[in-house]
This record gives C-alpha cells, sequence and structure tokens, in this order.
C-alpha cells in the first residue's frame, strides 16, 4: 500500500468508522482561517499538557538533558508552548489532506532553495537530512512544489490515519520505501534530481549510531546518513519545517550541504550533522519534536532517563 492512493476495502469495517468520524470532523477545520485553527490548536495543546503527565515529563526530562540551564519555572513554560505547537501542527495536517496543493503553496516559503538548483545544476545527487520539528509533514510539499523527490517510509499505527498520510505524501513525492526494504533501495534510487528525504535525528538504539554532542547533552545518532552519502555519492543538506505565526506562513529552512559528509569518520560526521539541527533549532526552539524520546539510549548503558516515565 505505501505507493498506492488507492482506499483499501479492509478500512471501510465498522471498527474503523470512530477514526473516519475524526477524519470527517478534520476536513472542517482545513477550510477555517488559520488564526481561528491555531488557536484552536493552541487550547488543545494546554489541554494536553495539562492532562497528559506522561507526554508532559517526556519533553521536561528532554529540556533537563538538552538545557540545564533553564529554570524549572522556564522548562514548564516550554514545555506547554511545544505541546500547543505540537497540537497547531496535528489539526493543520486538515490542509493538507483536503486543501489543494495550489492553495498550500501561497503560504510556504522555501528558503535555500538555491542551493540545491545549484547541486543539481552541478550534477550531484542530494540526500535531504530531515528534522523532526512538529511540522516536519510540510517539507515534502515545499519540495515537491520544485523537485522530484522520494524517502523512507514508516507506518503509523492507526491505519485510517496512515492511508490519509501516505496520500499525502504521494501528492508530493515520486514513490517512499519502506525501512523493511533497506538501505540499498534508498541509495539506488539516488540520482541528479531526484532528491531522497531521510529522518536521521531519532534514537534507535546503539547499532549503527554513535554518542556525539546534541545541546549539552551525548545523543546516540545514526551514522546511516553518512553511510548512505558515501554509497551514494551525495551531498546532504540538512533542513526543517518550522511555522511562523507573525505571518501565517510555514516556513521551510535548507541549510547548506554539510562538508565532507561521508567522507569523515563517523563520530566527526554525526556530530556536524546535530551541529547543524541545533543551529536549525535554535530558530523556532519550541517547534521541535521534543516529546520524543530522542535520549533513550545513554552511554552508560542502564540509564534510560525516561524508565521511571514508562
Amino acid at each position: 500500500m505505501p505507493n498506492s492512493n488507492q482506499l483499501p476495502k479492509s478500512l471501510l469495517h465498522p471498527r474503523y468508522w470512530p477514526s473516519w468520524w475524526a477524519v470527517g470532523a478534520l476536513s472542517l477545520l482545513a477550510f477555517l482561517p488559520w488564526q481561528i485553527r491555531r488557536w484552536l490548536g493552541k487550547q488543545l495543546g494546554s489541554a494536553i499538557y495539562k492532562h497528559n503527565t506522561k507526554r508532559r515529563q517526556v519533553i521536561l526530562i528532554n529540556l533537563q538533558l538538552a538545557f540545564p540551564e533553564l529554570s524549572n519555572e522556564a522548562r514548564e513554560q516550554f514545555s506547554q508552548q511545544n505541546l500547543q505547537e505540537y497540537a497547531a501542527a496535528l489539526l493543520d495536517y486538515s490542509v493538507l489532506f483536503f486543501r489543494s496543493r495550489t492553495a498550500l503553496y501561497k503560504r510556504i516559503q522555501l528558503s535555500g532553495q538555491e542551493r540545491l538548483e545549484k547541486a543539481i545544476a552541478q550534477n550531484q545527487n542530494i540526500m535531504l537530512l530531515l528534522g523532526h520539528s512538529v511540522w516536519l509533514e510540510f517539507a515534502p510539499v515545499a519540495i515537491g512544489e520544485h523537485f522530484k523527490a522520494y524517502g523512507s517510509y514508516k507506518p503509523f499505527k492507526n491505519p485510517v490515519f496512515n492511508w490519509l498520510i501516505m496520500r499525502s505524501r504521494l501528492r508530493d513525492v515520486q514513490f517512499v520505501v519502506s525501512r523493511e526494504e533497506g538501505m540499498i533501495k534508498l541509495v539506488r534510487s539516488l540520482e541528479p534530481g531526484n532528491l531522497l528525504f531521510f529522518l536521521p535525528d531519532q534514537d534507535h538504539g546503539e547499532k549503527n549510531s554513535v554518542f556525539v554532542p546534541f545541546f549539552a547533552t551525548e545523543k546516540s545518532t545514526l551514522t546511516t546518513p553518512a553511510r548512505i552519502a558515501k554509497l551514494g555519492r551525495a551531498c546532504a543538506f540538512p533542513i526543517m519545517a518550522f511555522f511562523d505565526a507573525s505571518t501565517g506562513t510555514y516556513q521551510i529552512k535548507v541549510e547548506p550541504a554539510l562538508e565532507d559528509f561521508g567522507a569523515l569518520d563517523s563520530q566527526e560526521d554525526a556530530a556536524n550533522m546535530n551541529t547543524s539541527f541545533e543551529k536549525l533549532i535554535d530558530q523556532y526552539p519550541t517547534q521541535y519534536m521534543w516529546l520524543l524520546k530522542i535520549f533513550k539510549t545513554r552511554p552508560t548503558k542502564g540509564e534510560n532517563p525516561y524508565l521511571n516515565n514508562d
């Protein structure tokens, strides 16, 4: 199903009706003014902050590790703002699912497009290192308006929303590759003008990872992106998507390509990638996906900081 827009008949089963009711409600949000949708998202985020202790605690733990200089009060405020951004982004999925791309393009600004065009003109393969901001789904939309692209794929737990999200993504990219298909297919599909999306900033354990700095702590960081860049002879551009509430626009930021990415040792490649993500996150710090357990794997085994929160 990953590369098909056809609705599987199995999703019409009565057990999925509650999900379809939620989809129906979401479709109405798509046509509200963005200011109202954002206000609703902030109210929802505040409710999550108040009532979902586990999610709030994950964010607080991440902030304590990444920004130990922040006071408890500042971390709590940051946590609430992060969940407000997260909820606002969830409601804006309605725009991805139910509004035309023509309407959406009017509210997207792509910064760094000239860097990609220059690399393509020089016949270079391109990998886009997409960081986990809460608005990340808008990055393929921005890239898809101007370039051909593809990416890796991880199914969502809810099959109805999984189908909707994949249907939306396939409006912007040529195809997707499931993680089970492995790295080789990603590399073989690399060619000038066909950009590869890769999300490298989650914690996937110790395998194929090294510990390098990320803000004030060490983070288990994938070495896979550098290996893909080396095998595919690709230059790697860090990229993130944000929302500018002062203009109501989605801001997609493409940083300069990482220097000699894939040609350095694994520690240096991973450290350079994390540094580039730090620069992007610093622009909109509360819009990063701090509710992910990005520090679950620690340099000292058995020191899972989220253990008492699971």
